[in-house]
């Protein structure tokens, strides 16, 4: 038997939470677990400029055959644009299966292309990155990011990276930091980018929430930055969120080089790597943004939409701390109107996440992290009634 060895994995705990959510027939129940943005409805719709984009690409797609190892070029030009504010001869775009695919290429790049160099992760971070780096025998060190006060600890994030090997990568959560959506001032950015010049470290920027945060040029401003101040750097970009494309998987590594030669000699790499790993990107959803991207009306209908789902996150936020305030609970959830996007850590304790499941139906992750996307702006006064209830 040549599979009597093998054990089974423990299920992922979010997904766990979907099919928990599923199964639940109190028709009042809130889903806070899963990192998808919804409307008023529940539902996470399809953003009325992709349809349209849809619709041009059936009636005029000719063909499905493959694209390149470096994916829609368009797509890859102008969504250089978008995440660095302009089209540079020392910047590219390499089209990945989403955000996850853009983490992995680059993992595999810096285990391919810079043998011995160790990453340094937040604490916490999106749990994916910790399996994705190390999964890549990549060795991976932490920093801190949030407190035992749940408020950030820059100067903790600072003393940890000055420790940091020189020549290592730190990744770096660009806006709309997942999970805890605490978000660095531009006075820290700053300060990171004063210890990364000193310590020589690469950035490797995770940037899947342009636009959830302050305004699409407004999140970009760390990562626009770094690239003027730096002469190398990584980003990953996913079109998930912002595009509402969250199945079609897609987004790009994007890279900055000293200069054009390097630039050229590093994609290729990334070409090789890929072709090894999925060989060519699925083409759909990069098609569907480099159509919307490249029309100016089309684009201008993207962004209202992207800023309507933005303001929506801003006003459940603050909407919920407001309803907390009859329980006498505002100030201590003050933080969670301070946040960006679309998580939050509430600061509530696994054994009071336990209880707004059993006895209320409300799902988050057992850590306090809550997908305030996922709430119901109408019954936000229920949603802090059995917070007020597991808080007693």
């Amino acid at each position: 038997m040549h599979f009597q060895a093998i054990t089974r994995v423990p299920g992922d705990p979010i997904l766990g939470l979907m099919e928990a959510y599923a199964k639940d027939p109190n028709p009042a129940k809130f889903d806070l677990g899963v990192g998808v943005f919804k409307d008023a409805q529940g539902l996470t719709p399809v953003p009325q400029a992709v349809k349209i984009a849809e619709q041009r690409l059936v009636e005029r797609q000719a063909s499905k055959s493959y694209v390149g190892g470096h994916g829609d070029a368009a797509f890859g030009r102008l969504l250089c644009e978008l995440v660095l504010g302009e089209v540079s001869p020392l910047a590219g775009a390499t089209q990945t299966p989403g955000g996850t695919g853009a983490l992995r290429l680059a993992a595999e790049f810096i285990q391919r292309c810079l043998p011995g160099r160790g990453i340094w992760l937040s604490n916490p971070t999106w749990p994916i990155h910790e399996t994705i780096f190390a999964g890549a025998g990549l060795k991976v060190g932490h920093y801190p990011y949030v407190g035992a006060d749940n408020r950030l600890d820059v100067a903790g994030m600072l003393a940890a990276l000055e420790t940091a090997p020189q020549g290592d990568i730190v990744l770096l959560h660009a806006c709309c930091h997942n999970p805890t959506g605490f978000d660095l001032s531009r006075d820290d950015w700053g300060k990171v980018l004063e210890v990364v010049k000193r310590r020589s470290l690469l950035p490797l920027i995770d940037f899947a929430y342009q636009g959830f945060g302050d305004g699409l040029d407004e999140d970009a401003w760390a990562v626009r930055l770094f690239a003027a101040e730096l002469p190398e750097l990584l980003i990953t970009s996913s079109c998930s969120k912002n595009f509402g494309l969250y199945r079609e998987r897609t987004g790009a590594l994007l890279v900055r080089c000293a200069d054009a030669e390097k630039l050229l000699d590093v994609r290729s790499q990334l070409a090789f790597i890929a072709r090894n790993l999925w060989s060519t990107p699925p083409d759909h959803g990069a098609a569907v943004v480099a159509e919307i991207l490249g029309d100016p009306e089309l684009k201008s209908l993207w962004v209202s939409e992207v800023e309507a789902m933005r303001q929506r996150i801003a006003r459940l936020r603050s909407g919920l701390v407001e309803a907390l305030a009859p329980h006498g609970l505002s100030e201590r959830f003050a933080h969670i109107a301070e946040q960006r996007g679309m998580f939050s850590y509430t600061g509530l304790s696994p054994a009071q996440v336990a209880a707004l499941r059993e006895r209320h139906s409300v799902y988050m992750v057992g850590t306090g992290r809550a997908n305030v996307a996922g709430a119901d702006e109408a019954r936000l006064d229920t949603l802090a009634a059995a917070i007020a209830d597991v808080c007693r």
